[in-house]
């Protein structure tokens, strides 16, 4: 591991020290940074498995739904129905924090149903397919906002990974070697000046210790 390129003194020894408490408060904040987010990715990622479950049991409700009124109506006629109906669907945008971030996350907002046709051509199967398919785009709207908080929250740990991994490997090997350099050359001057202290004592009759 290369050292970083400093003279060997004492103010940039004591500067190096402090880069090197820096870079260690530093790993040590970013390794839980690192454990709070796999944790929040890992239950985000339990609740898409759920939601995958409920879509999976939705869908097997609602087109079963969908070819019973067919079966009932015909196709003709429900499409004539069909052309009656007009829903708004407001999305809703929402703030989520997780682990200190804040994610933007969205949520659909059902309208009422109505009654669009007369009394005497509506039908229960017609309601049940409203009923089904309604459930249906709400389960599907959140599975849509979770996965992109699951996209985000994994970018964000392969970014701290990254970081983490770089003050383990390159940044606080290479400032502690640096560290270590200085100070053995400071402690070899230091040696050498004693020394030089010595013989000057001694060429000029000083008492020796």
């Amino acid at each position: 591991m290369a050292r970083l390129p400093v003279a060997p003194t004492k103010s940039n020894l004591l500067a190096v020290k402090e880069q090197l408490s820096i870079a260690r408060d530093g790993y040590e904040l970013l390794e839980q940074k690192r454990e709070i987010l796999v944790m929040e990715l890992m239950q985000m990622v339990e609740k898409v498995k759920l939601l995958e479950a409920d879509i999976e049991k939705q869908i097997a409700k609602a087109y079963p739904s969908l070819k019973r009124m067919f079966m009932a109506v015909g196709r003709d006629r429900a499409e004539r129905v069909s052309k009656t109906v007009s829903y708004d669907f407001n999305l809703i945008e929402k703030r989520v924090v997780l682990a200190g971030m804040t994610f933007s996350s969205i949520s659909v907002e059902l309208p009422k149903r109505r009654l669009a046709w007369s009394y005497l051509n509506s039908f229960a199967d017609c309601d049940r397919v409203m009923i089904d398919f309604f459930e249906l785009l709400r389960l599907l709207t959140e599975m849509a906002s979770i996965r992109t908080i699951v996209w985000r929250l994994a970018r964000e740990v392969k970014k701290t990974q990254r970081r983490v991994n770089a003050l383990d490997k390159q940044v606080i090997p290479q400032t502690r070697e640096t560290k270590t350099y200085i100070e053995s050359v400071l402690e070899e001057r230091e040696r050498e000046n004693v020394f030089v202290l010595k013989a000057l004592k001694t060429r000029n009759g000083g008492p020796q210790r």
